[in-house]
């Protein structure tokens, strides 16, 4: 039986007061201290993890490939080589040179699978959404099978086992259909919206029109203009946008997620200008998971600082981990570090702090 994350100890320092994902071997303090990261080591764990599933081991940047824009990571492809996300592909293109063929991701054909899920529901922002209320009707789930982070402790990672090209897909026409009389609203998540947007914003535009709420629950990746598309629709609709900031550290960001955070923080200022002049509900809420070891009532400060440096009011909900994927060796989030990781972000100066499932936390 191999070591778990309590007793085993970081490959660089040799420490054991933390627990260490063996995904990647070193503690949360060592990945943030400066030059003791080794960005190698951490990218390969990224590498090593994405290629069991077949997909591409980081974004594709060949020169004079063709580029896709719809997200952060800024994919350029030639000839073969498939997206981050695994829904384009360079192709020849019929007057010489490579074209972008899009896999999935368009209003024609979106990626994904959907239900009805009965409110009030398990959202991040469950205690401040209009749905809380509206006991009897359901919010519309569409969940993307296709993510532009690799977060080694995703909990739905099952997508990337989904083959874009011989898995069944949804119109954006279709997705609308699925509302009905009693559907209060529609929640884009997955995987993440980002890598589908065109699909999904044509899909909540349909929506919208039949009175349909519109929120999103993302990483916040997505291009800036598809993201004022986002807060425009969730904004006239009496919808939300959740922006999972799961780290504020960049190098800790890439070491969970294999990916910058920059995009990120930059769409969640931007969002803030939107947000402005509506409190309820709220049009922008945020959620950070706290992951042990690594995510840190520290962490938890730094990512709440920048909140209120934007807007103090802006609701942060505070989610218990559960061991899955590649982190199913840390343990639970305790009840210890839950409840300093809460007095963190209101010490940082933020005013609506929630601890959400705390049924998962362990004392």
């Amino acid at each position: 039986m191999g070591a778990t994350a309590s007793d085993r100890s970081c490959r660089l320092c040799g420490g054991r007061s933390r627990p260490v994902m063996g995904a990647l071997g070193v503690c949360g303090e060592c990945v943030t201290a400066a030059d003791a990261l080794s960005p190698p080591r951490i990218l390969e764990a990224h590498r090593a993890n994405r290629r069991r599933h077949g997909l591409a081991e980081q974004p594709p940047a060949t020169k004079d490939g063709v580029a896709c824009a719809l997200c952060s990571r800024g994919c350029t492809m030639t000839e073969g080589e498939r997206g981050f996300c695994n829904l384009r592909e360079g192709v020849p293109a019929s007057s010489g040179g490579t074209r972008l063929r899009h896999l999935a991701g368009r209003p024609s054909r979106g990626l994904l699978y959907w239900y009805r899920d009965q409110l009030p529901t398990n959202c991040v922002a469950d205690w401040v959404c209009a749905g809380h209320g509206r006991r009897g009707m359901h919010n519309l789930a569409v969940f993307y099978a296709s993510c532009t982070f690799n977060c080694l402790f995703c909990q739905n990672w099952h997508f990337r086992d989904v083959d874009p090209r011989s898995s069944d897909g949804v119109s954006a026409e279709a997705l609308a259909a699925c509302a009905t009389s009693d559907t209060f609203c529609v929640c884009y998540f997955g995987g993440d919206p980002a890598s589908q947007m065109p699909h999904a914003l044509a899909s909540a535009r349909q929506l919208a029109s039949r009175g349909v709420r519109v929120c999103w629950e993302t990483n916040g990746t997505q291009n800036p203009k598809l993201l004022d598309r986002a807060l425009q629709l969730s904004l006239e609709t009496g919808g939300t946008v959740k922006f999972d900031l799961k780290a504020f550290d960049e190098r800790l960001h890439i070491a969970l997620t294999g990916a910058s955070n920059r995009r990120t923080l930059a769409n969640f200022e931007r969002s803030a200008g939107w947000a402005v002049g509506r409190r309820s509900p709220p049009l922008v809420v945020a959620s950070t998971l706290l992951v042990p070891g690594y995510v840190t009532p520290e962490e938890v400060a730094a990512v709440a600082r920048f909140i209120a440096s934007i807007d103090p009011e802006t609701p942060y909900s505070l989610l218990g981990f559960a061991p899955q994927f590649a982190a199913s060796d840390l343990p639970f989030t305790s009840e210890r570090h839950a409840r300093e990781a809460e007095q963190a972000a209101r010490d940082a100066g933020l005013s609506n702090v929630r601890i959400a499932n705390r049924h998962t936390l362990i004392g």
